[in-house]
């Protein structure tokens, strides 16, 4: 099969103004300054990603909007005809800022939201304020014309605002909300026991497929939860059965799970590459290597990519190639990236003793 990186999240800066509680590179401000690579350096990164494949680029972070050069960055990969994108936590956007996003040529900007009021969100952001800071902000988008995606986080903590989080995303007009559910990396780590699991998970993910049906002015999907697409198989027998949802034609996963090394990638700011934002294993360094020879001949990157090295349930379930279990958190909680799914009580088919016909959608 032909893998091709469709989207790369590229950290920036691990320099942010906020210490979120889930912060997967556990960013703040000060410690990680001297890890900023350069502005011609980063140019040489888009060079790299450019001469193999054209992805949508995700400048993320920390925050990358504390990079001076973040839109010469931006400007230089529209020219070398990637697709941008902006992932910010909003408390920085004002209108000079938007309309150095409309120059350079940014697509769309992801904000983040983690409940539906300013108690919640804050908790979560560690900062007073930070909530009406990105609300602010998806006012400022609106103006300018620049689509935004509202992604937000949950854990026991917080996933009694589901609901109500997914109508202000509504209500502020985003052009897509995304339902993450956290994964123990970096400061997330300390959230291992605040993970949603069991019936609380399930129910958020049968919540999300009926809104899902209904939902006509959104873009939807569960993120960092694969089997939300066996729930999906299961009730629907096949994909894309819902005409009203166009939230799998845009969102990052398509019509599967995890596509941690398949179809995605992430370049932290030394330039190690991930198979994800959340599955912190190098397979190489892009100041070192062709990140082309890295996402074609790295060992992790291969192992993903063949089913049969999956363990446990995951390697015997009828649904591996379309959910594929969340790799990050088989590497945090069974500390085996082939581990299986350590959230999903599922009991594929097989170890029911039952006849399975294996799906071979992948």
């Amino acid at each position: 099969m032909n893998f091709e990186p469709k989207w790369i999240a590229w950290e920036t800066t691990r320099e942010c103004n906020l210490t979120c509680v889930h912060c997967r590179s556990s960013a703040c401000l000060g410690k990680y300054k001297d890890l900023d690579f350069s502005t011609e350096q980063g140019f040489s990164v888009i060079d790299q990603i450019a001469s193999f494949a054209k992805p949508c680029l995700v400048l993320s972070g920390g925050e990358p909007l504390l990079r001076s050069d973040i839109f010469d960055l931006a400007y230089y990969g529209t020219k070398q005809g990637l697709r941008m994108a902006l992932a910010t936590n909003g408390t920085l956007i004002d209108d000079h800022t938007c309309q150095e996003i409309k120059k350079s040529g940014i697509q769309i900007v992801s904000l983040s939201l983690d409940g539906s009021n300013n108690v919640t969100h804050d908790n979560f952001r560690q900062q007073q304020g930070a909530f009406d800071a990105t609300l602010q902000a998806a006012e400022l988008l609106n103006k300018h014309h620049i689509p935004f995606i509202i992604n937000s986080s949950f854990t026991q903590q917080n996933h009694h605002e589901i609901k109500e989080t997914y109508a202000l995303a509504k209500q502020l007009h985003a052009t897509a909300w995304y339902m993450f559910m956290v994964v123990p990396t970096g400061r997330g780590h300390k959230l291992m026991q605040e993970l949603l699991h069991d019936d609380k998970y399930d129910n958020a993910l049968d919540w999300h497929y009926t809104m899902e049906s209904e939902e006509e002015d959104m873009l939807v999907r569960p993120t960092c939860a694969p089997h939300y697409y066996r729930v999906r198989f299961e009730k629907n027998k096949f994909f894309g059965l819902n005409t009203k949802s166009r939230a799998l034609s845009f969102s990052s996963g398509g019509s599967k799970g995890c596509i941690a090394g398949q179809s995605i990638l992430t370049i932290d700011v030394t330039g190690n590459v991930h198979p994800c934002s959340y599955l912190p294993l190098s397979a190489g360094n892009i100041f070192e290597s062709s990140l082309q020879d890295i996402w074609q001949n790295s060992e992790i990157f291969k192992n993903l990519r063949d089913f049969k090295k999956y363990k446990g349930k995951c390697g015997n379930c009828e649904y591996i190639k379309i959910c594929g279990g969340c790799r990050a958190r088989a590497h945090f909680m069974r500390d085996d990236y082939l581990a299986e799914e350590p959230l999903c009580h599922y009991t594929p088919k097989q170890l029911r003793g039952e006849t399975s016909n294996t799906l071979q959608s992948s």
